[in-house]
């Protein structure tokens, strides 16, 4: 009987701890629980009243000892903060810019362990205006109708008469103010015309993309004086200057940190007068627009040995804005970027000599470089190379929903197999995924947010997923989609996918170090306000953020084994929609990466920063409950429509598989095994596995791209679509309306040659058996032919004479 009772003291001691750490009251989860088992154990085992009293005391003089704060600060802080100083990791300087940089959006949310879903969903994300919908709906149409990708391939270049429009409508102004002959356009608006530009043209898109990102209006914008705004910045927006950034060289891609180009303040004669200026050396490649570049952004590493600024020699990253014909500079020559022919290359400037107003802000902005890439690197990744993804995606979801209806094998359109049917969901569910993404990133730059997080994901996660999509759709194309011509967009897309992985550092690079790295000490509550107080000596503020840090840990260690229990079902959400489940089921990911990422540092602590497959899964099961949550506001704010339920329903499912495989990874890999098996029962009580979206709900979305339903257009409605005359797209669409006007009456043939009516024959001859038996008349058995006609003219691929695929390979 004592013994029954003693075990339900326990019991009962533990479920009222873990219920006052899973609401965050740690300290006293420990000072009651504690207290209430000791009362427990003295009521119910004769202890004798000594033993008693010299327990109870020392309970509360470790109550006192961790609760009273000055007490706490003189005995336990200064012994704590020696051991957790070494453990964490040491930053660079530029790193420490890096790591400034931007803003915290939902990022720091889903590391809360307890995400705010209200503020998730409130959150208004800006549509278009009317403007920005009219500038969408005409010159991008128009220059869209002006765009021939594959006559821009083989002549190198876009024609003259679409540089001309560029330049008149405004699309290198997108981003610049009104004030300055700019478009002012909004985040939400640059990323759609990069949407609908992409889905025609890369080369195009590029080519709007680069003044319109990270470069020399955007520098101007938030950095330039007033004098170079005025004088720069209409000449940006109408084009006629044309700016390229010169950032990566031979030897330090793109870290403008260890940047080998340099410049040393120095005086010269310049137009006349001896003037304070700057020399140049530099050797920079990859350089989008450089060939025809007329103003030259430039990053290098200034050197004042003469002191003629101040009193520091090594100034650091400085950048200026080069006229691209001075003397000393050797510019035009071309990249070839996987054959597609935006303008690409490398430039050399070898003693080029600027005045100090060539730097942007002027000499006050000296030095201040590498901070302003940073910063402005924080907003721009968000834009241009998710919008381009997404056009892709768009334009391959298209393309394979509409092939896999018109092909046929064995009488069926091939997208009615469930071998099609698996890649055909992949497209719809992960293109659906990849745009709610765009679209919620592009509304919290426009709502003011430099989410630095948020975009390295987005710029990483999006564009790998555009290679997938498009790899899929090749798939389905199957051998029309490996031959190249004037037949073929997806090809071009196909081609296209790695420029935008690599651009701005290769996914490598940003999964493994940049996301996680940045993600974990800038959303992290603690970890900051920790690493700078032991740089300080605070102790103070070591003392709050450490003891609220172990808080944190306890409260989420209790959240993920709780809502590992109930799959989350104890999350009180407001929320009634269909997706309602998945809020849960992110909530519970949020606690486990909280807790993860906590047990991960201190097993690993500074190593971490070293041991780049764990941190790159770390970087997984964020980036997928970004990506999960984006799906969720997405089709709340588009008013939860039925028709795109499978597609929203199919990506949740995905991101949320992913984040527990990446879990499962990290666990799996941790070097203290007995630690790593702790974590996993905590987070995992009822073990790591979460299935894959199910077969079922595949065969769902891959039926929702064929027939030209309304979700397959709905889906792909950013993009443009040519016209029915058009080889390409074009002409599949228009082979498309034609076989859904004829599937019934294809259906009804069939039928008849089951029942018997009809025997079966080849091609024309069976329509000709149906007709004179009646189960057709003359207008069907012509709707029919006009189909099969159409379809034998899109599965076609182009072939070339033997001059004219000579003169392809020039």
């Amino acid at each position: 009987m004592l013994a029954t009772w003693i075990a339900f003291a326990v019991v009962g001691w533990g479920v009222c701890w873990l219920a006052f750490v899973y609401a965050g009251r740690g300290y006293w989860a420990w000072v009651l629980g504690s207290a209430s088992l000791w009362a427990g154990i003295v009521g119910l085992v004769p202890v004798p009243l000594m033993a008693a009293a010299i327990s109870a005391g020392v309970l509360a003089l470790i109550a006192i000892v961790f609760g009273v704060r000055p007490i706490r600060r003189r005995l336990v802080s200064p012994f704590v903060m020696r051991w957790v100083g070494p453990m964490l990791p040491v930053l660079r300087d530029t790193e420490r810019v890096a790591l400034e940089a931007g803003t915290v959006w939902w990022d720091a949310e889903l590391f809360s362990g307890a995400p705010d879903w209200k503020k998730l969903l409130d959150f208004e994300v800006r549509g278009l205006s009317a403007e920005e919908q009219e500038f969408l709906d005409g010159p991008v149409e128009e220059l869209c109708g002006l765009l021939d990708e594959w006559e821009i391939q083989q002549a190198g270049d876009l024609p003259p008469q679409v540089w001309s429009l560029l330049k008149q409508r405004g699309f290198f102004g997108l981003i610049i103010p009104k004030r300055y002959a700019g478009l002012e356009f909004s985040a939400a608006a640059h990323s759609a015309v990069v949407t609908k530009l992409a889905s025609r043209s890369v080369t195009a898109a590029v080519t709007v993309m680069v003044p319109n990102s990270l470069g020399a209006s955007d520098l101007l914008l938030h950095y330039g004086t007033e004098e170079q705004k005025e004088y720069y910045l209409p000449l940006l927006a109408r084009g006629a200057e044309i700016p390229c950034f010169a950032l990566t060289g031979p030897e330090t891609g793109s870290d403008a940190g260890a940047t080998q180009s340099t410049g040393v303040v120095c005086r010269r004669e310049y137009r006349g007068h001896e003037t304070l200026g700057v020399c140049l050396t530099w050797h920079k490649r990859y350089v989008t627009l450089g060939p025809v570049a007329t103003l030259i952004g430039l990053a290098f590493r200034l050197g004042d040995p003469d002191h003629l600024l101040g009193d520091r020699t090594d100034v650091g990253v400085t950048i200026a804005l080069v006229p691209a014909d001075l003397p000393g500079i050797s510019i035009g020559r071309r990249n070839d970027p996987m054959g597609v022919p935006f303008q690409n290359g490398p430039n050399i400037g070898v003693d080029v000599f600027v005045p100090l107003d060539a730097i942007i802000g002027g000499p006050a902005r000296v030095g201040e470089g590498w901070r302003m890439l940073m910063e402005l690197l924080a907003a721009g990744r968000c834009i241009s190379l998710p919008a381009l993804s997404v056009g892709a995606a768009e334009l391959s979801a298209r393309i394979a929903g509409a092939y896999a209806t018109v092909r046929e094998q064995f009488d069926t359109p091939i997208g009615r197999f469930e071998g099609i049917e698996e890649p055909l969901a992949r497209i719809g569910g992960t293109t659906y995924m990849m745009n709610a993404a765009r679209v919620l990133t592009a509304g919290a730059v426009d709502a003011g947010a430099r989410p630095a997080v948020v975009s390295a994901i987005v710029k990483c996660y999006l564009t790998e997923a555009m290679r997938a999509v498009v790899n899929d759709a090749m798939d389905i194309r199957a051998g029309s989609a490996i031959c190249r011509g004037p037949r073929n967009d997806l090809a071009r897309a196909y081609l296209a996918a790695p420029i935008g992985i690599t651009v701005e550092g290769a996914n490598i690079l940003t999964r493994s170090m940049i996301i996680y790295g940045q993600g974990a000490l800038r959303c992290h509550p603690f970890l900051q306000h920790e690493m700078r107080a032991i740089d300080a000596g605070d102790l103070v503020t070591f003392d709050a953020a450490f003891f609220a840090h172990t808080n944190f840990v306890f409260r989420n260690a209790a959240r993920a084994f709780v809502l590992g229990l109930c799959e989350g079902r104890l999350v009180r959400i407001a929320h009634a929609g269909p997706l309602r489940p998945y809020l849960r089921s992110l909530s519970r990911a949020s606690a486990a990466l909280a807790v993860i990422s906590d047990g991960a540092m201190l097993m690993l602590g500074a190593d971490l920063k070293r041991r780049e497959k764990i941190s790159g899964r770390l970087a997984d099961a964020l980036a997928f409950s970004y990506l999960g949550c984006a799906t969720i506001k997405f089709f709340e704010d588009s008013g939860r429509p039925s028709t795109a339920l499978p597609f929203a329903r199919w990506a949740c499912e995905h991101a949320l598989r992913q984040v527990h495989v990446a879990f499962a990874g990290i666990l799996q890999n941790l070097p203290v095994r007995w630690a790593a098996r702790l974590l996993g029962l905590i987070v995992f009580p009822l073990g790591t596995h979460r299935e894959p979206p199910s077969d079922t709900l595949g065969a769902e979305v891959a039926r929702a791209l064929l027939d030209d339903r309304e979700e397959r257009n709905v889906l792909t409605g950013d993009i443009f679509v040519p016209p029915p005359d058009e080889p390409g797209l074009g002409r599949l669409e228009a082979a498309l309306d034609k076989a859904v006007a004829a599937l019934a009456v294809e259906s009804a043939v069939r039928d008849a040659v089951r029942e018997g009516r009809i025997v079966r024959a080849p091609g024309h001859e069976l329509l000709d058996l149906a007709l004179r038996a009646g189960v057709i008349n003359e207008f069907e058995r012509q709707r029919v032919s006009d189909a099969d006609e159409a379809r034998e003219e899109v599965v076609q691929v182009d072939a070339f004479d033997a001059a004219a695929y000579r003169q392809l390979r020039r």
